[in-house]
């Protein structure tokens, strides 16, 4: 597919589609070489960590989750796909199987978290690897993509408005008390790190250090722009809230204990097959399909043009993943438009940007083992809805190139749907027969075979050539 450049007067230049390296080069360094600065691929590589946390500690505190299980695991997933797919490829967890896992009354067991983990794994890498999953992203309409982008991108915002300004209660699943002005995790820490983050990333429309840029007042502040590019503010955030953990319960350090704790499989019975396959992969498989996979590619094309994923590759990624690791007790995991235009937002360009967050993970996984729940717990809940908002506000922004008021139309209601009905499935479905109605509609109108052909070819994902930085 032809990639369409944006136009030179075009505000918006956050990427470039050069090639990494020029085609002439070794593959090996084409596909390894780090076309960024460290500090920002390190700070793009805690921007998905406003959902990882919150899901972690909760499943760790409710289902008792293997945390030190689960951080070796991802952290494997991080240094893999990093290097396979040359993105800054997300491991973000499952979310429907971990709102059931801690709603449910009695709450799902490790092993029936897994189980649901791996049924899911299992559909996904079936359509991945016979191909279906390529022929379905090929047909489904943009607008309806795009629909369900925006409700997950506005939904991730919407949850981080309610860490910033509410106290969280992980294990109830709910907002408590109105956070308080003062305080470790007051809403001066939160608002604080919220503007120093617009201060040095802006709005995301970073100045490309990369390419090439012939317009004249951009290029007399190019400096001032690298400067403010070359700080890695949200790592500078992060590591302010693990220095808060610590500052908030001292005691933190005698609690500590290091090692891993040791990892074996699970003991699964017929019961817990059944339960974890209805109960947790049964919603888990729509939402998968349409943001782990659907989404995150069609992302991934309009972040990085030449790099665009392959929708059987991711799916067959994600299938892999849990079929591994969802025997030992590890966290089922997904890739994630949102977590994917979170690390992109504050700098990730690379897969080399998770690959350090997998080898962070790792050390961490090694060495405190399951008492870094003790630190995680006490993580300031207001600095990570601030990371969420920013994920959010990005993936939401990628449904910003419908052209037409029928594509913005179908996208709105898509979207209205998913959040009203707490189902991108129900979306989904919602935003297809609408779509087709519109279409028949017009057909009608027509009246001519040609009229659907051309349709069919203008609103196809694979037909889209267009790209959002």
């Amino acid at each position: 597919m032809e990639q369409q450049s944006p136009p030179a007067s075009s505000s918006t230049t956050v990427t470039s589609t050069t090639p990494l390296l020029p085609q002439n080069h070794p593959w090996w360094r084409r596909h390894f070489h780090m076309n960024n600065s460290l500090s920002s691929e390190l700070s793009g590589a805690v921007g998905d960590l406003g959902t990882f946390i919150p899901i972690v500690l909760t499943l760790t505190l409710v289902s008792h989750l293997d945390l030190s299980t689960t951080l070796i695991f991802t952290a494997l997933y991080n240094i893999t796909t990093g290097l396979l797919f040359h993105i800054p490829m997300p491991v973000q967890p499952m979310k429907s199987i971990a709102a059931v896992a801690v709603s449910e009354t009695p709450h799902l067991t490790t092993s029936q978290i897994a189980t649901a983990g791996a049924s899911t794994a299992a559909v996904l890498f079936f359509l991945g690897a016979t191909g279906l999953m390529s022929t379905l992203y090929r047909l489904l309409p943009l607008p309806v993509v795009r629909g369900i982008q925006l409700s997950q991108g506005l939904s991730f915002a919407f949850s981080a408005i309610k860490y910033i300004r509410y106290n969280q209660d992980f294990v109830a699943s709910k907002a408590t008390t109105p956070r308080a002005w003062l305080g470790l995790d007051g809403l001066v820490v939160a608002l604080s790190s919220l503007l120093f983050l617009v201060i040095f990333t802006g709005s995301g429309d970073h100045y490309d250090r990369n390419g090439s840029d012939d317009d004249q007042p951009r290029r007399r502040n190019s400096k001032r722009l690298r400067i403010l590019g070359s700080i890695p503010a949200a790592l500078i955030v992060f590591l302010l809230g693990l220095v808060l953990c610590f500052i908030r319960d001292p005691s933190i350090f005698g609690d500590i204990k290091f090692g891993p704790s040791k990892i074996g499989f699970l003991s699964i019975t017929w019961n817990d097959w059944k339960v974890g396959f209805l109960k947790g992969a049964v919603p888990q498989i729509p939402l998968s399909v349409l943001n782990s996979v659907i989404a995150v590619c069609k992302l991934s094309g309009d972040l990085f043009p030449d790099r665009e994923l392959s929708a059987a590759k991711v799916s067959v990624s994600v299938g892999v993943m849990n079929l591994v690791g969802c025997w030992f007790g590890a966290m089922p995991v997904c890739h994630g438009a949102g977590g994917l235009a979170g690390q992109y937002r504050f700098g990730a360009r690379s897969g080399w940007s998770v690959v350090y967050l997998g080898i962070g993970k790792l050390i961490i996984g090694l060495v405190f083992g399951n008492s870094f729940v003790r630190i995680l717990n006490q993580f300031p809940i207001g600095i990570l809805g601030v990371l969420l908002l920013f994920a959010g506000i990005e993936l939401a922004m990628a449904s910003r190139d419908m052209n037409s008021k029928e594509e913005s139309f179908v996208m709105l209601v898509c979207a209205a749907v998913s959040l009203t009905g707490s189902s991108a499935a129900l979306g989904f479905v919602c935003g297809i027969l609408l779509f087709l109605l519109l279409k028949l509609r017009k057909m009608e109108y027509s009246g001519s075979a040609p009229g659907f052909s051309k349709f069919k070819f203008e609103s196809t994902v694979g037909a889209e050539t267009s790209s959002i930085p």
